[in-house]
């Protein structure tokens, strides 16, 4: 059991694949913390529009009203009041949401960060490499490899399209391991 800090702010990072459950961990964070009666806030990208555009939404149809952000900095604004701050679909922020995370467990927050540690290519996906290595405490989560059944890490995107950024869920990606991952470089 891990002792977590007291008069001190920290960051916690969920990543993995896609299929992983990262938002499903962070939506448990989260509802534990309502239970401990801390004020919690929950952000997510203006890009993300999956399944709901006003919730944070697991793959499971686990889901959590969210504040739809077009920008990292607004995080700091919109949380002031609250203990526990959660951010899902951090890949998609740039860069800055490393700094803003920094800043607020630096005001004593407890800070739950989830997003997707590769893209499709199995390449670093936006700020989350910078995020892992400024959490506290991090849990990278596997799915089920959707072709052989073991623990996958790697996310295999199944339509034949360009750019990093394509939003879908498994009309577009699998859930893959390494040994039946195809990167699309190779």
């Amino acid at each position: 059991m891990i002792q977590r800090p007291k008069n001190m702010g920290w960051i916690e990072v969920i990543c993995g694949s896609m299929f992983s459950g990262k938002t499903e961990e962070l939506i448990r964070r989260l509802r534990r913390a309502r239970i401990a009666q801390l004020p919690t806030s929950i952000y997510k990208p203006k890009i993300d529009s999956r399944y709901s555009k006003s919730h944070i939404v697991s793959h499971n149809k686990s889901e959590m009203k969210s504040h739809i952000v077009g920008d990292a900095k607004e995080i700091l604004i919109l949380s002031k009041d609250d203990k526990v701050v959660g951010i899902d679909e951090a890949q998609f922020f740039d860069i800055s949401l490393v700094k803003t995370c920094r800043k607020l467990a630096s005001n004593k927050k407890r800070v739950i960060v989830a997003g997707l540690d590769r893209d499709y290519r199995g390449l670093p996906f936006g700020p989350m490499p910078g995020i892992m290595c400024e959490a506290d405490y991090l849990d990278k989560l596997q799915a089920i490899c959707i072709i052989c059944g073991n623990h996958a890490s790697y996310t295999q995107r199944i339509i034949n399209a360009k750019g990093q950024v394509l939003i879908g869920e498994m009309d577009k990606y699998e859930a893959r391991c390494r040994n039946c991952y195809k990167n699309p470089n190779d």
